[in-house]
């Protein structure tokens, strides 16, 4: 299989952080996005973020901005259509995506997503890590994701599907386990922030 795309999703409203955008946060001398990116590139053939509103604020950075291409706050989901849409453009057959305030995930996301994904007709996977309640916990702005599948999931949304685990379960997804659950922590407010400080 040909190495995948990257796409950041940052479409978020970031509500509790009071609005804005939260890959913009400073952590440790660099943005949250920064960090996002430092650890995606090395493991994708290209990189993309997806985001709503004024496209420029992000022009330092020097990616493709992908917005949604449906209409309304359609969550995670639509964000992964947008990626899927420019993957299709760019001739690839999946992307890998990860969430903008997210900055510790394994820098071994794509090679163990490929892995789960072995034997699959349509790749679709979603990062896990072990939960004492549940068994397994599913992030699901983590995946690996097929380009083939993109005009059922563009229907899905239309038809009023918001929810991810729901939409991988209809086309059988699998799960990749990682065993460190800290590694997906995710900055939502300003105390979350001061504790990625101190996991730095």
């Amino acid at each position: 299989m040909k190495q995948p795309l990257g796409v950041i999703l940052a479409g978020g409203q970031a509500t509790r952080m009071g609005g804005g955008d939260k890959g913009l946060l400073r952590l440790g001398g660099q943005s949250v996005l920064d960090r996002v990116i430092g650890r995606l590139s090395p493991q994708v053939a290209d990189l993309a973020l997806n985001a709503n509103g004024d496209a420029a604020r992000f022009a330092a950075l020097g990616l493709p901005v992908l917005p949604d291409s449906i209409d309304g706050f359609a969550g995670p989901l639509a964000g992964v259509l947008a990626g899927l849409d420019w993957a299709a453009e760019k001739g690839a057959d999946t992307i890998v995506t990860a969430a903008a305030d997210t900055p510790f995930f394994p820098c071994d996301l794509v090679p163990q997503l490929l892995l789960a994904s072995e034997g699959m007709a349509q790749p679709l996977v979603l990062a896990a890590t072990p939960d004492p309640e549940r068994g397994h916990a599913r992030h699901p702005t983590f995946g690996l994701w097929p380009v083939g599948l993109r005009d059922d999931l563009r229907a899905s949304l239309q038809d009023g599907m918001r929810k991810v685990v729901q939409w991988t379960a209809r086309h059988d997804g699998r799960e990749a386990l990682f065993p460190d659950e800290a590694a997906f922590f995710n900055i939502n407010t300003p105390e979350d922030l001061q504790r990625a400080e101190a996991m730095l």
